[in-house]
Parts: structure tokens; C-alpha cells; sequence
């Protein structure tokens, strides 16, 4: 079990820090949409690995403390696929809140489709509409936005 979410944790990471370095300036600027775009595949890749293993059946497929969902890492994880803590909490829809690897990402979102697929810290929360707080990188990116507002580039 170990193996496959350790694996889908360095794509993601490696992901996330790849970089290419300016030559002029000798600073590194990030191909976000690149990034961002990769991040909802392997938050859910890493969801769907942990909940076909359901390491802990009788617990519904999670490892950790006090996870309602499915297929959880971590504790406090109410999505589906959450590698982390805290994460897919108090949303009103079940398609709000899965496939994160941190912690505080997707939680209290209204509406559907909100919250989901984020790495890092404090991600996609409060979202009201949907498809907003989606595929971020990063600490506190895609929060508080309305119906359709996005957050998804941030």
C-alpha cells in the first residue's frame, strides 16, 4: 500500500517542481496551467489506488483517525481519495472534496464539483456555485470564490 502512494506523491510533487530556470535573471518560473492540469489526475489516481487496495476494509478502505469517506490517508478526511488531513469536510455535495494530498484542501464548499484535486495547503475551500477551487499547487489557492469564478488558475 505504502508503495503506490508513495509513488503518486513524488509524481506529484515532481510535478509541482518542475521548473525552468531563466537564464537571464537566474530565477525559475513555474509552468502552473501544466501543473494544475496534473494535479486533478493524480489526486484521483491516488484515490482510486487506495480504495482498490482497502487496506482496512471493515473501515470502508481508509488508514488514519476519524475518516468518513473512502479511500483515505491521513485523519479527519471526509472526500473520497485524500491523502492528508483535514481535508473533504462539511461540503454539500459528495462530488466536493476528493482526490487532495495536504492538508485543509476542499472543505465547506456549496454547490458540486468544488475543492477537489488539490495539493499542498489550505486549497479549494469555501467555494460556493461549482467548479470552483479545483487543481491547485501550493498553500491557500481557490478559496471563497462564487459560481463559476474559477480558482482553477490561481
Amino acid at each position: 500500500m505504502k508503495r503506490y502512494v508513495i509513488s503518486a506523491l513524488c509524481l506529484g510533487l515532481l510535478s509541482a517542481t518542475a521548473a525552468k530556470a531563466d537564464t537571464t535573471t537566474g530565477s525559475q518560473a513555474f509552468g502552473m496551467s501544466a501543473v494544475q492540469a496534473a494535479v486533478g489526475k493524480y489526486g484521483q489516481a491516488i484515490g482510486s489506488n487506495v480504495r482498490s487496495m482497502n487496506p482496512l476494509g471493515n473501515f470502508g478502505g481508509n488508514v488514519g483517525y476519524k475518516n468518513s469517506g473512502t479511500g483515505n490517508v491521513g485523519a479527519f478526511n471526509s472526500g473520497t481519495g485524500n491523502v492528508g488531513a483535514f481535508n473533504g469536510n462539511s461540503n454539500t455535495s459528495p462530488t466536493s472534496g476528493n482526490g487532495n494530498i495536504g492538508a485543509f484542501n476542499g472543505n465547506s464548499n456549496t454547490g458540486q464539483y468544488n475543492g477537489n484535486g488539490n495539493i499542498g495547503a489550505g486549497n479549494g475551500n469555501f467555494n460556493g456555485g461549482s467548479f470552483n477551487g479545483n487543481g491547485n499547487v501550493g498553500a491557500f489557492n481557490g478559496n471563497h470564490n462564487g459560481n463559476f469564478n474559477g480558482g482553477r488558475s490561481h
